[in-house]
């Protein structure tokens, strides 16, 4: 029987090289790894978990075009996996509720995401603890858990902050399975992505949108030209010897070069490459790998019919497997056929 692998994408803002090399390379190599024949693969954008944070429609609507072109740039196969948006599932929502009526309250007062936004208000010494807490960030864990058990998902690749969601959805299938005594929803695991990549930004710190900092993944090649000269480096001179591991360039070398690469670009910076030079290398391996995907992802922009046709094909396809779900469901906690 073919295993289920879930991955959500979250329409937050435009996608970086961060968002590149920390999930959607290591989804895609992962897929590769793994194979279609014995294993289904689920990929959905989360834009309902994004409405959290994101109130502007008119930016909602172009974060989610972006991640959907950015992901079939990148080689996603929409014909080999199923790739759909959250909203058009509304399976999902009846399932939310449905685990809402079976989930503690104290489930969601231990959430991470919501311990956080109390400690900071503690910290600022707010007087309401909940201040800027909107409902949607205390169930989040329910629809997240909804989205995993719908399609009886069995493996969900998580970063290590992410595991908790995984827990929880788990523990919901658990608590219904135990009190229906059968197994009505499947048991989640979740898969720990252990080397991710930590991208530097510009600056040397994380790489992120709040910073200022980001390089976006499709900008043209002479605005990546001119970000890639304002990588931060020392006084070091143009002849002198330059310390590799100190180095931000090299950072952003060794994320885009092979080995034997990486090699000659170290020797010739403690050589004396400059910085200007280090910098103008730096940018053609970076622009030989977003060339092809920048073509493909602007050709989807201009055209945003054919992201909404295969997100709608995808649609179906994620709706007749939620449907058996849901008829599942119903039967076993409702008495419903």
């Amino acid at each position: 029987m073919k295993k289920t692998v879930l991955t959500g994408v979250k329409p937050t803002g435009m996608a970086h090289i961060g968002n590149y090399l920390g999930a959607i390379k290591p989804a895609l190599d992962e897929v590769e790894k793994m194979g279609y024949e014995n294993t289904n693969f689920f990929f959905f954008i989360a834009e309902y978990h994004a409405h959290t944070s994101v109130k502007d429609p008119k930016l909602f609507k172009e974060y989610i075009y972006d991640i959907a072109a950015t992901w079939l740039a990148f080689g996603l196969d929409p014909e080999k996996v199923t790739f759909y948006r959250q909203g058009d599932v509304p399976e999902l929502f009846e399932l939310t509720w449905l685990l809402s009526c079976h989930t503690p309250k104290g489930d969601l007062n231990r959430a991470h995401a919501y311990k956080a936004l109390i400690a900071e208000n503690q910290a600022k010494g707010n007087s309401d603890p909940d201040h800027g807490v909107n409902m949607g960030v205390y169930t989040y864990p329910i629809l997240m858990a909804s989205d995993i058990l719908l399609f009886d998902s069995n493996i969900v690749p998580v970063g290590k902050d992410q595991i908790q969601h995984v827990e929880i959805a788990r523990s919901m299938a658990s608590r219904i399975n135990e009190l229906y005594k059968t197994e009505v929803l499947v048991e989640p695991q979740e898969q720990i992505k252990e080397d991710v990549a930590t991208v530097p930004g510009l600056d040397g710190r994380k790489m992120s949108k709040s910073y200022n900092n980001s390089i976006p993944l499709f900008v043209t090649e002479k605005k990546l030209k001119k970000l890639v000269n304002k990588i931060k480096t020392d006084s070091t001179g143009p002849d002198e010897p330059k310390d590799p591991d100190t180095a931000l360039v090299y950072d952003y070398y060794k994320l885009f070069s092979n080995e034997e690469e990486l090699k000659a670009y170290r020797e010739a910076l403690i050589g004396g490459l400059s910085w200007g030079e280090a910098k103008a290398q730096l940018f053609e391996k970076i622009n030989d790998r977003l060339k092809a995907p920048r073509d493909r992802y602007n050709q989807l922009m201009e055209n945003p019919s054919i992201i909404d046709k295969l997100l709608e094909e995808g649609a179906v396809k994620a709706r007749a497997v939620a449907k058996k779900t849901m008829a599942r469901v119903r039967k076993n906690l409702l008495g419903l056929s």
